[in-house]
C-alpha cells in the first residue's frame, strides 16, 4: 500500500461538528473524538441538528474514518457494583452516539480490578461487553485498548485481550493498539524491525490482525516497562523516531487508522507537525 494511502490522524477536541474543522486544520485523514463529556457519567446525546451539521461537514472533508473514545471513568473490571453499572451504561450511551454518527466504534480502556480477583474481573468484562453490544445493535464496534500496566490493570498483555476477545465472540469487538502503552507495559523494550514483527506475529496468532482496527500512535515520556502512562510527541520520547519507523515498516499495519494522542509541540494537543513527522516514517 502506498504511504499516501495510510490513514494518519489524531484525537481532535471540541464539539462533534467543530472536530471536523479541527481535523482539516491539522491535515488529519482519520480522527478520534469524544461523543460526549469524557469526565461525566451522565451522557448528553447530540441533537438532530448537531448530527446533521457533523455529517455535512464530514462528507465535505478529507476525513475518511471516525472513532469515538469512551469516558475516562469507565471501568468494567470494577468490584464496585455502582461503578460497574455506571460504566456499562456510559459505554452503551457512547456506542449509541457512534451509531448516530456512523462512526467506526468506541475505543475504551478495560479498567482495573483494583485488588479484586482477576478471573472475576474478566467475567464481569465479558458480561458487560456482551450486554452492551446486545443493547446497541448496529455496525459500530466496541474497541478494546491495551493498557500500560500496573494497578491491577486489565489489558496490558496480548493474552488479556485475546481472552476477552475469545470469550465475547462478537464480530463487533475490535482492538486498538497504543504504542506508548505497549512500550510502558513492557511488551517490547524497543520497537525494532524484529520486535515489531514478533509482537504482531503474536497478536495475529492470538487474536487476528484483521481485528486490529486502530493504532494509537504515541511516543512515551517514560521508559519501557515503567507502567506509567505518559504520552510524548513523536520522536521526542523513549520510543523515538526509529521506533516509529520500525512500526511503520510493518506493512500489516498500513490498513489501520493511525491516531495521535500526543501533547503537541505547543501543548495544545495533536498538531500538524506531529502528523507530518509520523507521515515521514512511512
Amino acid at each position: 500500500m502506498p504511504k499516501t494511502d495510510v490513514l494518519i490522524g489524531a484525537h481532535v477536541s471540541g464539539g462533534i461538528a467543530d472536530c471536523i474543522d479541527g481535523a482539516e486544520a491539522i491535515g488529519a485523514r482519520t480522527i478520534q473524538i469524544f461523543g460526549a463529556s469524557p469526565r461525566m457519567w451522565r451522557t448528553k446525546m447530540p441533537s438532530e441538528r448537531e448530527v446533521s451539521e457533523y455529517k455535512k461537514k464530514l462528507n465535505a472533508s478529507s476525513v475518511q474514518s471516525v472513532y469515538l473514545h469512551a469516558a475516562y471513568l469507565v471501568n468494567l473490571a470494577s468490584s464496585s457494583a455502582d461503578i460497574y453499572a455506571f460504566s456499562a451504561q456510559s459505554l452503551a450511551d457512547h456506542l449509541k452516539i457512534a451509531e448516530m454518527l456512523g462512526a467506526e466504534g468506541v475505543i475504551f480502556h478495560l479498567g482495573s480490578s483494583k485488588g479484586g480477583e482477576r478471573d472475576e474481573a474478566f467475567t464481569k468484562e465479558v458480561a458487560a461487553i456482551k450486554k452492551i453490544l446486545q443493547l446497541v445493535p448496529g455496525k459500530a464496534s466496541l474497541i478494546m485498548e491495551n493498557a500500560a500496566g500496573g494497578g491491577d490493570k486489565i489489558g496490558a498483555t496480548i493474552a488479556d485481550i485475546a481472552r476477552l476477545f475469545r470469550e465475547v465472540k462478537s464480530s463487533r469487538l475490535k482492538v486498538c493498539y497504543d504504542t506508548a502503552h505497549g512500550f510502558e507495559a513492557g511488551l517490547v523494550q524497543s520497537y525494532t524491525k524484529e520486535s515489531v514483527k514478533k509482537l504482531f506475529d503474536e497478536f495475529d496468532k492470538e487474536i487476528g490482525l484483521k481485528h486490529l482496527v486502530a493504532i494509537h500512535a504515541n511516543d512515551s515520556k517514560t521508559e519501557a516497562g515503567s507502567n506509567h502512562d505518559k504520552h510524548e510527541n513523536i520522536g521526542e520520547g523513549y520510543i523515538g523516531l526509529d521506533g516509529f519507523k520500525a512500526l511503520a515498516g510493518d506493512v500489516r499495519l498500513h490498513d489501520k487508522a493511525w491516531l495521535l494522542e500526543v501533547p503537541g509541540f505547543d501543548e495544545m494537543g495533536p498538531d500538524k507537525k506531529n502528523i507530518e513527522i509520523l507521515k515521514s516514517c512511512f
